[in-house]
């Protein structure tokens, strides 16, 4: 899959103003080429397709305008537009839209001026290419039917003239038209189905660029991920106390038959804040414990052509170090070339539950692509998605660790992967596999690094987040690396109750979202009972976890 940068040419004598306006283009992702003189731009606009020519011309000389109409048939021979640098009154705007430009501005420009003119004709031209290739197709169809219809007036006379002409033959001839007809229609279906799959496939593309890495819009993300659990930590026990302090005073001044129900709603309040108390208490026995065991899970997929031609690529980065676009804002992507390459960055997490460095996550974390509608579509691009690699990141410790996929189950979101954890001693995680672990109502630990990147920096400081993203220029393997050395990766922990037992899942209400995939989930005993699976978004409601047991055999193997 290949998409061209679209081409602008040059006329300019003066060699500053030429330097200035080809820089403030390439800067903006289009091929320039410029020229000192008409006659040169005429050449090379024949040789080389162009979109849009930039011509700079005192029109007051009739040599220019000479020039200038010949520089105009050769971009209307070519389907380009023309944008005039005329002088600096509006005179001369109007002298140069009547001497044939498609459009003008004075000289002195503004570059966000001049790049807004150049996609406003950029769009103009694809909007005729296209009705261009409408008529085409559409004259393409006319000559078929045409054909098809001279083809069955010949056969009719053919027939009068053969008076001995069998039934069958006629039937035959007839089918021909038939057939023909069928030809037209198909060709019409074919070039619109094409057009389609282009425009989903441009979508899909734009999709994927959005989730690239960009400093300014993580730290946004940040800063919201920030207020939020600043505002979940207002609420909570502190509102639980408010609310006994409350029924406390309410009690000294009340009816006497009404000290029974307040007394009663006191007592239920005071069993929340004791039974809140007490599973913070089991929380903390557990990070201690089983924190160090929990890891960071950082997929990279990219995306191989299925015909061996490559790894889609971005066809350059600009000034800023962002991925070069056409001027519908879409990421500029070829095959070719040595453009970085498109890459989805994946977050999930992990647990060791086997010896070796056997960790189990979810299928969904190993396997991005299972059960996701937008990567599977990219198989009708010629495109397969694919992992390039896998990093586990513990907390305490500095390094990043090679992972592998060495099973998926068959029968549940889950995966075992092995991790070189190069000398690194960590317990691995007690796991009760029974029916009976798992008891509705009863309280439960969540364990993951849900948000994935964007909460890992919510917990630092602001000015220690803005360091590790300018240190870093963006890369999401430069940040968590830069994480890791700081020691800041270390999983949220979350505490809630189990709301429902199904036999392939357990309901509960502990507060994860997505990136906490393939987190453990502790039963008051401190065993893992089950693996987070799927969430619902914006920290609140059920969530899902899949019963410990399932992962048995991806352990055994």
């Amino acid at each position: 899959m290949s998409s061209a940068r679209e081409k602008i040419v040059i006329v300019e004598a003066d060699p500053a103003a030429r330097e200035n306006l080809r820089r403030t283009l390439d800067s903006a992702g289009y091929d320039t080429v410029a020229f000192t003189t008409a006659a040169e731009a005429i050449e090379a606009t024949r040789e080389s397709s162009a979109d849009v020519l930039l011509i700079d011309v005192a029109l007051h000389d009739t040599s220019a305008r000479e020039e200038l109409a010949a520089m105009r048939g050769a971009a209307a021979a070519e389907g380009a537009r023309v944008i005039l640098i005329a002088g600096p009154g509006a005179d001369d705007r109007a002298a140069a839209l009547d001497g044939g430009a498609d459009d003008a501005l004075s000289r002195g420009w503004d570059p966000g001026e001049l790049l807004a003119r150049v996609r406003a004709q950029m769009r103009a031209r694809r909007a005729a290419g296209e009705l261009r290739d409408k008529m085409r197709l559409a004259e393409e169809g006319q000559r078929i039917a045409h054909t098809a219809f001279e083809a069955l007036a010949v056969t009719e006379k053919m027939a009068s003239d053969a008076s001995t002409l069998d039934r069958r033959l006629k039937l035959g001839l007839a089918a021909v038209f038939v057939v023909a007809a069928v030809m037209a229609g198909v060709y019409f279906l074919f070039a619109r189905s094409a057009q389609k799959q282009t425009q989903r496939s441009n979508a899909i593309m734009a999709r994927l660029e959005g989730g690239l890495v960009r400093q300014q819009g993580l730290v946004a993300e940040v800063r919201k991920l920030r207020e939020e659990q600043a505002a979940s930590d207002a609420a909570g026990k502190a509102d639980l106390e408010k609310h006994a302090a409350d029924l406390q005073a309410r009690m000294a001044n009340a009816r006497s038959d009404d000290v029974g129900e307040l007394q009663k709603e006191l007592a239920d309040t005071n069993t929340r804040l004791k039974r809140i108390e007490q599973e913070g208490a089991a929380a903390q026995n557990l990070i201690s414990a089983d924190v160090q065991s929990v890891c960071l899970l950082h997929v990279l997929v990219v995306f191989q052509d299925k015909q061996g031609r490559g790894r889609l690529r971005y066809a350059g980065l600009n000034q800023q170090g962002e991925p070069l676009q056409d001027s519908d804002g879409n990421p500029i992507l070829t095959l070719e070339g040595r453009g970085p390459e498109v890459t989805l960055d994946v977050f999930g997490t992990g647990f060791l539950a086997g010896p070796g460095g056997r960790v189990v996550t979810n299928r969904h974390v190993a396997e991005p692509w299972w059960k996701n509608d937008e990567l599977s579509e990219l198989a009708s691009q010629n495109l397969q998605a694919q992992i390039s690699l896998i990093r586990a990141y513990f907390p305490g410790d500095t390094r990043a660790f090679h992972a592998e996929i060495q099973q998926i189950s068959d029968d549940a979101d889950l995966a075992a992967m092995r991790v070189d954890l190069q000398g690194l001693k960590r317990p691995v995680l007690s796991i009760d596999a029974r029916k009976s672990a798992a008891v509705s109502g009863e309280p439960i630990v969540l364990m993951g690094y849900a948000t994935g990147l964007a909460a890992i920096l919510a917990r630092t400081d602001e000015d220690t987040a803005q360091k590790i993203l300018a240190a870093s220029n963006g890369d999401v393997s430069n940040v968590l690396d830069e994480l890791a050395r700081r020691s800041l990766i270390h999983p949220l922990i979350t505490q809630g109750h189990i709301g429902d037992i199904l036999a392939d899942k357990i309901v509960f209400d502990a507060q994860t979202t997505s990136g906490g995939s393939g987190g453990p989930l502790f039963n008051g005993q401190g065993k893992v009972i089950g693996v987070t699976y799927a969430v619902l978004k914006g920290f609140g409601g059920s969530n899902f976890g899949i019963p410990i047991r399932f992962s048995e055999p991806l352990l055994a193997k």
